[in-house]
């Protein structure tokens, strides 16, 4: 290696003309002593290197229209720069170091952080400081005029009721705040700006976050039996044994889903045609979910992404679903006819179905169930099991599975938890009974807190093993899927050691929230709680959420079993070599063999 490098020394000192044979005066050089230099290049190989070029012009070309066609080439989200004679006439005002406290609602919104082409929450902001004349016209091109920095970035949808920004703005005015705010959407509110040291970044300077997680408590309730996790469940439980334990870890929802069956799912079958009943009884719970590539089911692989972009799921999650199950009848009996030309009195051929009276009892027997899990009120017992998993968060772990391209061995994957607190009391909006969860770590990671809450969930609801927490720290990779965004909050950042040390020192205000707690309650109230609950009653996200996962045939949560991590190994590895095995057979088949 020291040779080599002192190799490369000697040759970049001859590049420079100095040394021997090299420069001017001296030999002529060789093509391979200037690697930099462009070479002479024959009339063909010319020709060929234009054609390279004409061709990645095209090839941008192309990306710039698909851009367009998707609405990423729009017009900017922040402000035009302002026309030179307006700068000049501009009153030049003082900028002082500040930090802006706030609150959102991130419904709508593409996340926080600014960007140029989409709505975000520091695009609205930037927009109204200009507009309120506490950014100048000079600088309302460009935030990085401005310092801008933020305490905590987050999610495309995901809320905060307190969060901070840092940057430099010209607040003279006593109502400053009160024009930024007439600027904003009723979706953005600033609480109040504070004068800060000149040094002040509000990202540097916080020691830890408080988040909030909004969750139904029918996301804890077991897997339907007839669904594939379900039957997996038991499956795993019998041969490792493991029953009377898993069991014991179910006990207190054991009777949930044969009282549902039993109340309310038998008369909806009982009041069933003859000729509909069995199919529906029949695929009800037989929705493929996947056995598809990795990347073929846009709701999984948007919570268990691992290349640290949102995936896009469909507009309707579970929208679908009367659909996917008549599906999956006809998968199942391939010579079945669904008419809808009869209205149903007439009796129809044999293999022939009433098209619209199967659409109805599907959809029957779908509100039955949901209506069923929202009337679910959680037991102090199950409480208390969330409660002991979520314990298992605290202190300092490697969130390496929790988070997007980390490795075991990243240090930037270790992060340290100081409470994850259940509210005591459950809370019922819209006949669905909601927990709050409340999480406060020094810095998290991107969409840790929504794994977080999912492995939780997962954990309780399938009757895992607890054990499963501390193996998901350790060196193996567990896929986790992210809960939906909907229910995640930033409740707010702490600010202690500059509080009691830096702007006590220097005679600036604390950053303190408490002081306006009163316009924050309301407003979580009313722009992120009653979102939360609305969005959640019309599109049913959590419960399309956990029923696709129950569904999802594939080894990739198998791990939630009594088979644990070794399980979602193994059946992997099955998985592999039957796929090589299969692609070995297609090879063979395609040169014909050997015979």
């Amino acid at each position: 290696m020291a040779d080599s490098h002192n190799g490369d020394r000697k040759r970049k000192f001859s590049d420079r003309g100095g040394g021997r044979g090299g420069g001017r005066g001296g030999r002529p050089m060789q093509h391979g002593s200037r690697p930099n230099k462009k070479r002479n290049m024959g009339r063909k190989e010319h020709n060929s290197s234009q054609l390279d070029r004409r061709g990645r012009n095209e090839a941008q070309q192309t990306r710039n229209k698909e851009q367009e066609e998707a609405g990423e080439n729009e017009k900017s989200a922040l402000p035009a720069a302002f026309p030179a004679e307006e700068v000049a006439a501009e009153e030049r005002k003082p900028k002082r170091k500040v930090a802006v406290m706030l609150g959102y609602s991130g419904t709508g919104y593409k996340g926080m952080q600014i960007d140029n082409k989409q709505k975000t929450i520091e695009g609205d902001l930037f927009n109204a400081f200009v507009a309120a004349g506490a950014i100048s016209k000079a600088n309302a091109d460009d935030p990085k005029k401005s310092s801008l920095v933020r305490c905590a970035r987050t999610d495309k949808g995901v809320h905060a009721a307190g969060n901070v920004i840092s940057l430099k703005l010209i607040i003279e005015e006593d109502d400053i705040v009160q024009k930024i705010n007439d600027n904003l959407s009723e979706q953005i509110r600033v609480w109040g700006i504070e004068r800060t040291i000149g040094s002040f970044s509000c990202y540097q300077a916080c020691d830890s976050r408080w988040y909030e997680y909004l969750i139904p408590t029918h996301a804890f309730l077991p897997p339907h039996p007839s669904s594939f996790m379900g039957k997996k469940l038991e499956e795993y439980a019998e041969k490792e044994g493991d029953v009377e334990a898993y069991r014991q870890r179910q006990a207190e929802v054991a009777n949930f889903w044969p009282e549902v069956e039993e109340r309310h799912i038998k008369p909806i079958l009982e009041s069933l045609d003859d000729s509909i009943r069995p199919l529906v009884e029949e695929a009800l719970y037989v929705v493929e979910a996947v056995d598809a590539p990795e990347g073929a089911d846009p709701i999984i692989e948007a919570s268990i992404d691992t290349n640290g972009k949102e995936a896009v799921p469909p507009k309707n999650e579970g929208a679908n679903e009367v659909q996917d199950t008549i599906d999956a009848i006809q998968k199942q009996e391939p010579g079945l006819t669904l008419d809808s030309e009869t209205d149903g009195s007439v009796p129809l051929p044999s293999k022939t179905v009433h098209l619209p009276a199967l659409e109805e009892a599907v959809k029957a027997l779908k509100a039955a169930y949901l209506s069923a899990k929202k009337a679910y009120r959680i037991s102090p017992e199950r409480q208390a099991r969330v409660q002991a998993n979520l314990d298992r968060y605290l202190g300092t772990h490697k969130f390496h599975n929790y988070t997007v391209q980390k490795k075991f061995n990243d240090k930037a994957a270790q992060r340290y938890i100081k409470s994850f607190k259940v509210a005591p009391k459950a809370i019922i909006i819209n006949d669905t009974e909601w927990l709050s969860l409340k999480v406060h770590g020094q810095s998290f990671m991107m969409h840790q807190i929504r794994k977080m809450v999912g492995m939780v969930a997962l954990t309780v609801r399938c009757g895992t093993d607890p054990k499963i927490m501390e193996e998901s720290f350790g060196n193996h990779i567990v896929r986790i899927p992210k809960v939906p965004g909907l229910g995640l909050l930033l409740e707010r950042p702490v600010f202690d050691s500059y509080n009691n040390n830096n702007a006590t020192q220097n005679g600036r205000e604390k950053l303190d929230f408490n002081k306006y707690n009163k316009e924050i309650e309301d407003f979580k109230e009313r722009e992120i709680y009653q979102r939360i609950f609305r969005e959640e009653a019309q599109g049913n996200q959590f419960n399309a959420f956990f029923t696709h996962l129950d569904n999802y045939k594939d080894p990739q949560f198998l791990y939630l079993t009594s088979g644990g991590i070794e399980a979602t190994k193994k059946a992997l590895e099955r998985k592999s070599t039957q796929k090589q095995f299969q692609e070995d057979s297609d090879d063979e088949n395609m040169s014909g063999g050997e015979g």
